[in-house]
């Protein structure tokens, strides 16, 4: 169970099960699926990845400093994802409803893996 402590392998098994929902919500009900999903699936896995590579990175370099971290993470991943969402719509995105919601589902859910693997790795930083 050691391998499945590597955050790359966490964060792979996770984006496949979100792949896989995403697919099957997408053939039994494709009316609530975006057009643009696979647009939208692809920016939330690299900015999330991306965020928590770097702040794993930051941690290792500087222990001290994990709340400020969170923080920094926390402020780009939000901004970043605004930025996308203006771009999007001022693109002419169809559906802007449906566009937006399943945007923040998606980033719900890379949302709650990342605080997931915060508070697994509290007991590692209390000692």
């Amino acid at each position: 169970m050691k391998l499945f402590q590597n955050f790359h392998l966490r964060f792979l098994v996770f984006s496949l099960f979100i792949l896989g929902m995403v697919l099957i919500l997408q053939q039994f009900l494709g009316h609530i699926i975006s057009p643009s999903i696979w647009t939208i699936f692809y920016f939330v896995i690299i900015l999330s990845y991306s965020v928590s590579f770097f702040a794993l990175w930051l941690y290792k370099k500087s222990p001290e400093n994990f709340l400020q971290i969170k923080l920094l993470g926390m402020v780009v991943r939000i901004l970043a994802s605004l930025t996308f969402i203006a771009v999007m719509v001022w693109k002419g995105e169809e559906n802007i409803i449906l566009f937006i919601s399943n945007f923040f589902i998606l980033f719900l859910f890379y949302l709650i893996f990342d605080i997931y693997t915060f508070i697994s790795n509290l007991r590692p930083i209390s000692k």
